[in-house]
């Protein structure tokens, strides 16, 4: 059932969990105006799967592993964002992004995705292959969008709850109208989508000392509040074991992911962040511009 923590704890994760509602200046109140709905309704999977903070991060790092194994996408991210100088800042813009796209206001996550495509209009370069590369290629946007898809479902599938393929295939399909309006057209509908998008990216996807270099990163960067900047690791390697077998192999991953002690632990991490109320983060305040209770994510759905 929901729950909540004794007070001056719940106080501190509220309190980071506000981190979720602006970045750079740029502030949402979830919570308004009421009744506005959003690209996905409340009883939708997605609004199940992003209320959670644990699986989020580990579908998230598997998400950025994937797109850093394509050389231009590589490129793109490397060169062009702040993850190397300033990983935290990057990953509260990242998580904005999500939580505006699936529970902000339609018109408040149109105006949020028009902004990223004109930034992402003058992103251009040359990937260390010597292939241009330009981030609005519609080919390059489609993997970036496959990539999340496929790591926020896979995450809670494997460590919240299992999902069963026809709840998969609803998630994919939400996902899709906030794809196309970031300009990926043929961004994965279905898990059969997913498939297909992986095999035919797969002669391109490749091991890298970026990769590597990432995961240092994104272990020490203090992303998690308090004391769960001392799991951080353990959940980085969780995010290396929803990479697919060969593809894990092939980018000399095989030795990053979960001891078989850890993997319980993560699966019982993850369900209890299931159940915990957060009043302030965007998922309990988009409950309560649709006019129900802020507790109403982290109810079991048969309730």
């Amino acid at each position: 059932m929901a729950y909540r923590l004794p007070a001056p704890l719940q106080t501190r994760v509220e309190d980071a969990a506000r981190g979720l509602m602006s970045a750079d200046g740029f502030q949402i109140d979830f919570a308004t105006p009421p009744g506005a709905p959003a690209l996905t309704a409340p009883d939708s999977v997605s609004w199940r799967l992003f209320k959670n903070p644990i699986s989020l991060f580990i579908g998230g790092v598997a998400a950025v592993l994937l797109e850093l194994a394509e050389p231009k996408v590589r490129a793109g991210v490397w060169d062009h964002t702040s993850f190397r100088t300033d990983p935290v800042t990057r990953l509260r813009r990242t998580g904005l992004a999500a939580m505006v796209t699936v529970y902000a206001p339609r018109e408040v996550a149109g105006a949020m995705i028009e902004g990223v495509n004109r930034r992402h209009a003058r992103v251009t370069g040359t990937s260390e292959h010597g292939d241009a590369y330009a981030a609005d290629d519609p080919d390059l946007l489609d993997w970036v969008q496959a990539t999340a898809s496929y790591g926020f479902i896979e995450a809670y599938d494997r460590f919240v709850e299992p999902l069963g393929e026809r709840m998969k295939d609803q998630a994919f399909a939400e996902a899709a109208p906030a794809a196309r309006l970031y300009g990926a057209v043929n961004a994965p509908a279905s898990v059969a989508d997913w498939r297909a998008a992986l095999t035919a990216m797969d002669g391109r996807l490749e091991a890298s000392p970026i990769i590597f270099e990432f995961l240092e990163i994104i272990r020490a960067a203090p992303a998690l509040p308090g004391g769960g900047r001392l799991l951080q690791p353990m959940l980085v390697k969780a995010a290396v074991d929803l990479l697919p077998a060969a593809l894990k192999a092939r980018l000399g991953l095989e030795a990053a992911g979960l001891s078989p002690l850890e993997r319980p632990l993560v699966r019982t991490m993850a369900k209890a962040a299931d159940r915990l109320v957060l009043e302030s983060a965007p998922p309990a305040r988009a409950c309560v511009r649709m006019g129900l209770p802020a507790d109403w994510l982290y109810r079991p759905p048969e309730t």
